[in-house]
């Protein structure tokens, strides 16, 4: 029936126009009433559809029609909208269906798909049976479909594929069987996927390997067979994994999520194999065995000849050093270090100085305390960074050249700068590194550019890559290094964004037997508080120093004010949303990403406490960093300041 259209003589332009906002009011409340009716219906025709119980009954009494009609204008009146486990947008279209643990028992309709800004669909733990109808894959909008644990058969629709925007499937623990659709691989936003405890057989569509967003992935108990597709190595997202109890054998693709799986997560398959420690070493194809026996020969041969060089080109050295016993203590030590090196000392000298036109200022990339650094390319293409110290600076410049050499020279970790060389002479004194192509993280978080590209997963990356090198100097290194200078200036990133401690001039070693006083050294902003009334030196003054770089990585600036207002007035800082103090240039983590920022804060927070004996240790800071999250206890954005400072206090 057309709407109403009131009887209306038009007398002036006033009225005509008053007369086409009542038609278009009208006739958009009427459309719209229409639409709410269609879905509306479709809803309590699935409801007849049940096997009605006293919970069933109970639970959707308010699914009826008694004073919904077209022509009703009060859009939220007894609509769907006002209906138990039902939400609707602004204009009163259905977004949410939330029937979970409701003892439905039917089937799941296809009218559903009439539901086109439907973007949550759950409906887990009941009894609902038969298919899921094709219908669903019409819901463009759905963000999450949970379907677990019901009794649902068949196989799962390929018509899924155009849910393009799902992030979250779960079928588990239903009936469903055949093989895994491969259109599953075109869901491209997927973030988790749980197909486990179904009846699924075949093999795995290689097609799955190109979700390079999913985080969490469960296919156990089920019957699939053959071997896991390499593709599944570009699941560059993937940090949770689960294929236990099925028919699958051979080689793990090389990912992370593999590599490092429990036990409990690849047992009871058929036979697989690969680099994860708790399973079998893949064997070595028979065509490759003969090449490798080859090889081997040719190397021990190349090792002989190679020993033979070092005795022969060692007693050369000594040879030498005898003849020239009478020149400077300091020239005997470069010489000697660059003939270690491959090199002949002088020659590398002289092409330092000619590689840097005598070290000009054109070539220097940077200025610090104790030195200024050059960018060198060596006449083999090697390019380095070559640290000039200054020149007629007294003790200070000796102590920490000393101090450098002293450290780099015994430490090795992939998260520490590499010393390649040094040269100690009354006249110039320098000290060679691997050159790092990134900069520093100070002049990276600096800039809004190379800011933006520092996404998420690389700031926690730096993070975790820094907390392992000062584990390493403090729990491996003996005597232990305490660097007392780390600041994002002397943080290096190479081109892969991995990072790497610098600058040791300040660097000291922990002498059990003392009390290991020392001068203040280091940068204001980073150094721990109560170095301003002692002079003691630990481990604690480095692990403070982590807890501010940290929060810079993820704040995106210097977090000094932010520190001082949590210690000065804790009431106006606490209450801020963590969200609000994130890094504004980067869109707002999401899922796994939001986890391990709001784990990381909260180490940082714990870090940053005013008394050394109340901040964790570098051992408890990095078995926080790779223990397995737990899920946040709100959303994300609800998350504030105060719920991660006042943590479980962390006592050593």
């Amino acid at each position: 029936m057309a709407p109403w259209i009131p009887h209306l003589v038009v007398r002036s332009l006033d009225q005509f126009l008053l007369l086409i906002i009542i038609l278009l009011f009208l006739l958009c409340s009427s459309s719209t009433c229409f639409a709410i009716s269609g879905e509306a219906e479709a809803l309590v025709k699935w409801k007849d559809s049940f096997d009605m119980n006293p919970t069933t009954h109970s639970l959707l009494r308010s699914w009826n029609l008694n004073s919904t009609d077209s022509t009703s204008h009060h859009l939220y009146n007894n609509t769907p909208c006002t209906w138990v486990g039902i939400t609707c947008n602004d204009f009163g279209s259905i977004i949410n269906i939330t029937l979970e643990s409701s003892n439905l028992k039917g089937k799941i309709p296809k009218e559903l798909g009439q539901l086109k800004l439907l973007y949550i669909l759950k409906l887990n733990n009941n009894s609902l049976s038969s298919n899921v109808p094709a219908e669903i894959g019409m819901i463009s909008n759905l963000e999450a479909l949970d379907l677990a644990a019901n009794q649902l058969s068949e196989p799962i629709p390929m018509h899924l594929k155009h849910c393009s925007k799902l992030l979250h499937l779960n079928l588990r623990n239903n009936k469903f069987s055949g093989i895994i659709p491969f259109q599953i691989g075109n869901l491209h936003s997927l973030e988790n996927l749980d197909l486990s405890n179904n009846l699924l057989s075949g093999e795995l569509p290689f097609e799955l390997g190109h979700l390079d967003k999913l985080e969490t992935f469960n296919l156990s108990h089920n019957n699939l067979s053959g071997s896991i597709p390499s593709t599944f190595k570009e699941l560059i997202s993937l940090t949770s994994v689960d294929i236990s109890y099925n028919q699958l054998e051979g080689p793990l693709p090389n990912n992370k999520a593999f590599l490092e799986a429990p036990l409990e997560a690849l047992e009871d398959n058929k036979g697989l194999c690969g680099n994860n420690t708790i399973i079998k070493i893949c064997p070595m194809p028979k065509e490759n065995r003969s090449n490798s026996i080859i090889f081997v020969v040719t190397v021990s041969i190349t090792c002989a000849l190679i020993l033979s060089f070092i005795i022969v080109g060692a007693l050369f050295i000594c040879k030498k050093r005898e003849r020239h016993m009478d020149e400077p203590r300091q020239t005997q030590m470069t010489l000697t270090f660059f003939e270690a090196w491959s090199h002949n000392g002088k020659k590398v000298h002289e092409e330092i100085v000619q590689a840097t036109e005598n070290f000009s200022s054109k070539y220097c990339i940077g200025v610090g305390g104790y030195g200024s650094v050059y960018k060198t390319v060596l006449s083999t293409g090697q390019v380095v960074a070559v640290k000039k110290l200054h020149e007629n600076e007294g003790a200070a410049i000796v102590e920490a050249f000393e101090s450098e050499t002293s450290v780099l020279t015994r430490a090795r970790h992939r998260n520490i700068i590499k010393l390649y060389g040094y040269c100690s002479h009354a006249r110039q004194s320098y000290l060679v590194y691997e050159f790092m192509e990134g900069g520093s993280l100070a002049k990276i978080l600096s800039n809004e550019v190379r800011a933006v590209e520092f996404e998420w997963t690389k700031r926690i990356n730096v993070v975790k890559g820094l907390a392992n090198a000062i584990l390493y100097m403090h729990y491996e290194c003996s005597p232990a290094i305490i660097h007392r200078d780390i600041s994002t200036k002397n943080v290096l990133l190479d081109d892969e964004y991995e990072a790497h401690i610098s600058d040791f001039g300040a660097a000291t070693t922990l002498d059990p037997e003392s009390l290991n006083w020392t001068p203040f050294v280091g940068t204001f902003g980073y150094s721990a508080p109560e170095l301003a009334y002692t002079m003691e030196v630990n481990e604690k003054i480095d692990v403070y120093s982590f807890g501010v770089v940290t929060l810079e990585v993820i704040m995106g600036k210097h977090p000094g004010d932010l520190i001082s207002s949590l210690f000065l007035a804790p009431l106006l800082a606490v209450d801020a949303l963590i969200k609000d103090v994130l890094d504004q240039r980067l869109s707002p983590p999401r899922g796994r990403i939001a986890h391990q920022v709001i784990s990381i804060a909260e180490i940082a927070f714990a870090c940053l406490q005013q008394s050394p004996q109340f901040r964790p240790t570098m051992k408890q800071v990095s078995r926080k960093l790779s223990t397995p999250l737990e899920s946040l206890s709100e959303p994300f954005y609800m998350i504030t300041i105060k719920q991660l400072f006042d943590s479980p206090t962390w006592t050593s």
